[in-house]
């Protein structure tokens, strides 16, 4: 099987990948109300999985090495769930709180840092690493700008709670750069 028609199936299913996705909430309206997408719902959600899917396309286009692609998709699939859980819900307080304005910077510092990198394994490591420390900043200056109000348990465990996630995102970006500095170990491409 000759590299292009590897690359052309890894784009039909990406594209596959894309439309089962986006059955789940089409078909589960069919079935409640829980479910409400309008077009522009189902307009970003693409995007992003396009986005995603090509992202990954690309960042495992750029070698053969096995951890390199496990790094590639560690990143972009942490990007997409920080992005879409972002828009749907926020990470602090709801989705209208302003300070989550900041998380999307934070995949920013990685695409960037790639970039900078020209996407070497040991430089990508860094801009991995560069996007884990934005990702666990966000809370603190968010802390800083709106002070939380922890007179009670609830909102106490708001602030753990967001504390908790944030680690969550930071570990994610954390093993891809992880796995970015063991990929330039064994290809230093």
């Amino acid at each position: 099987m000759t590299v292009t028609t590897m690359r052309n199936k890894r784009l039909i299913g990406i594209v596959l990948a894309i439309t089962a996705i986006l059955l789940v909430p089409l078909i589960a309206m069919q079935f409640t109300d829980e479910v409400d997408w309008t077009l522009f719902d189902f307009v970003v959600a693409g995007v992003l999985l396009a986005g995603t899917g090509l992202a990954y396309e690309l960042g495992a286009r750029m070698t053969g090495n096995s951890v390199y692609r496990a790094a590639v998709g560690v990143a972009v699939v942490t990007a997409l769930i920080l992005f879409w859980l972002n828009l749907a819900v926020g990470l602090i307080g709801s989705e209208d709180n302003p300070v989550n304005t900041m998380y999307f910077a934070v995949p920013l510092v990685g695409f960037f840092g790639a970039l900078i990198a020209r996407f070497r394994p040991n430089g990508m490591a860094r801009a991995l690493f560069a996007t884990a420390l934005a990702q666990a900043l966000v809370p603190v200056i968010a802390m800083i700008i709106k002070k939380p109000a922890v007179n009670s348990t609830e909102a106490l465990m708001g602030v753990v709670g967001v504390l908790i996630l944030n680690t969550y995102f930071v570990a994610l970006f954390g093993l891809s750069a992880v796995l970015f500095r063991r990929a330039s170990a064994t290809h230093p491409t």
